[in-house]
């Protein structure tokens, strides 16, 4: 039996009305993903697959939570999907600002 060095890491996930933070160990070497599965976060969020999920390490996204390994104190976070595309949703809203500029202009006061 090989003896690893276990790294204490936090796993969190959040949805709007709840969010969860993991403290788990996990062997020196332990990649992104593998953290988040071990912590068993899903039992919490039966919605969540982690298979599809962006994660990320202190807000900083990972490209690769298959590959990258965590450190002793690493705050994995799974990012939820994004409900709006943001330039989707500027666009609409600056179209929106626009429209109201041109209908003020429009009507004498």
């Amino acid at each position: 039996m090989t003896n690893h060095e276990m790294i204490k890491v936090e796993v969190c996930y959040a949805l709007p009305d709840k969010q969860q933070i993991l403290i788990i160990e996990v062997a020196q070497g332990t990649t992104v993903y593998a953290a988040a599965e071990q912590s068993g976060i899903t039992g919490s969020f039966p919605d969540l697959d982690l298979s599809t999920a962006k994660m990320g390490i202190f807000g900083k996204a990972v490209p690769k939570p298959q590959q990258t390994v965590v450190n002793e104190g690493d705050r994995v976070e799974i990012y939820r999907p994004l409900i709006a595309d943001p330039k989707e949703v500027r666009k609409v809203r600056a179209a929106k600002v626009k429209a109201e500029k041109a209908a003020t202009k429009a009507s004498p006061v």
